[in-house]
């Protein structure tokens, strides 16, 4: 039984962490970006224990992955149940699970009419097929994406991704007919005066006018022509890019947009679905019914599962155009299917209460340490952003890399993101005085670095 809370018994890395991250410089890609030295041994709930028996309260959750804990019994089970009767069936034949996951994800997806489900393994392998459907079915080349966002590494997807330059870098030239527009971040507004102060609605608005003059104005009428666009790709809120929670009318005006000119909407949910943000997708709380929805990461509670779901009449193409060995894996389908039961079931619920309950306390951490120039989100998708002067708004990036590793060192897992944010992310699990643990230590390591 792991304890509830962060026990540091060895200074990170300790031995066995430390011989273990050398093995691995010698045999694995050294293109991960790893954030810290954490060598896992095993979880449960929203902690985790590492090789060397220290204790960690984790609010990363394999990036917004293990949405219902590390190890849930129930998934366990459901795992372990298909798991004896079989391992694999190919995209050649049926299997029932695969059946009843499809139409579960079709009660829950917020798509008018039926929905009709693609099964892959990640989340760029969803968008993947998100954009070659978009393609088949407008038969238009184009696609607009926004700035900052995060979509997959694959060729595809990367070419949408503009989160960090280095993701892109070497890999060019990238898939042709991608438009990027900006995104607006209430609290950095990209094209004009965002707020001084989060909340302000009126210069939310401003801010979101702005970044959709510039589709309609600069990319539809320089760039491409709206005839040509099949899709309009978006996170309802940015993840990688720094957790950023945009104005209602934003994600409003880019549906409006994409309807007006037969466009169909996309709306990434990678890491802002599945219950994480007190709705099952983030984009019901912007009233915007999407064409396509791109699900991963939480779906199947850690196990590797990429959807692509859209209405039945927009998934029209025909037998062979698009396929893959591993979609709809059965053992990754009961996993889904009994962790999309608990979220459902109460963890949907507990995200918004606990996510609620945690935002109050970060934004009275935030009064009390000036380098916190921003606290967003929703349920437990925060983002905390640094800055070196809240007036200027200056990044503080080596700060932010500081603080990662600050909290670390007491127990306590947290991951950048954009260029000076930190996210929060912790499964869904997480109780009221685990997320009181978490500001503590976050308190404490704000200190550190100052």
């Amino acid at each position: 039984m792991i304890m509830n809370a962060p026990d540091i018994k060895i200074p990170p890395p300790g031995p066995r962490a430390r011989l273990i991250v050398e093995r691995d410089r010698q045999t694995v890609s050294p293109s991960y970006p790893r954030c810290a030295p954490l060598v896992m041994a095993r979880g449960e709930g929203a902690v985790v224990e590492d090789v060397d028996g220290n204790i960690y309260l984790d609010c990363c959750a394999g990036i917004a992955t293990a949405s219902t804990g590390h190890s849930h019994p129930d998934v366990v089970r459901a795992i372990t149940d298909q798991a004896g009767r079989f391992l694999h069936s190919s995209t050649d034949y049926y299997h029932e699970t695969q059946v009843a996951l499809g139409e579960a994800i079709s009660e829950i997806v917020p798509i008018e009419g039926r929905a009709r489900t693609f099964f892959s393994n990640s989340g760029t392998e969803a968008v993947e097929a998100a954009i070659k459907l978009a393609r088949y079915h407008t038969k238009r080349p184009n696609i607009i994406a926004f700035l900052g966002s995060f979509h997959g590494r694959t060729l595809g997807s990367l070419s949408l991704t503009s989160s960090k330059s280095v993701q892109r870098r070497g890999f060019g030239p990238m898939t042709p007919g991608v438009f990027h527009a900006p995104y607006a971040n209430p609290y950095r507004c990209a094209v004009g005066g965002g707020a001084e102060a989060s909340g302000a609605s009126e210069i939310d608005d401003r801010c979101a006018a702005q970044c959709l003059a510039y589709i309609d104005q600069q990319i539809l009428v320089h760039l491409t022509s709206p005839d040509e666009v099949a899709a309009i790709i978006i996170e309802p809120i940015q993840g990688e890019g720094g957790y950023v929670v945009p104005p209602p009318s934003f994600i409003q005006g880019v549906s409006r947009i994409a309807k007006q000119h037969g466009m169909l909407l996309i709306v990434d949910e990678v890491q802002s679905g599945m219950g994480r943000t007190g709705k099952m997708f983030a984009i019901e709380h912007f009233g915007v019914k999407p064409d396509i929805v791109v699900i991963a990461k939480a779906i199947a509670s850690g196990l590797p599962m990429g959807l692509t779901v859209a209405s039945e009449s927009v998934m029209d193409w025909p037998v062979g155009a698009h396929s893959n060995t591993f979609g709809g894996n059965p053992v990754a389908c009961a996993a889904a299917l009994t962790t999309i039961k608990l979220i459902r079931g109460g963890l949907m619920a507990n995200a918004e209460e606990v996510g609620g309950f945690l935002m109050r306390k970060l934004k009275e951490l935030a009064a009390r340490h000036q380098i916190i120039g921003d606290v967003r989100g929703k349920g437990l998708m925060i983002g905390i952003e640094l800055v070196r002067d809240r007036k200027t708004k200056e990044r503080a990036t080596s700060e932010r890399d500081a603080l990662v590793m600050a909290a670390f060192r007491r127990g306590l897992l947290i991951l950048a993101a954009g260029q000076n944010t930190v996210r929060l992310s912790p499964p869904l699990v997480l109780s009221k005085e685990q997320a009181d643990t978490a500001v503590r230590l976050l308190d404490e390591a704000l200190g550190d670095i100052s």
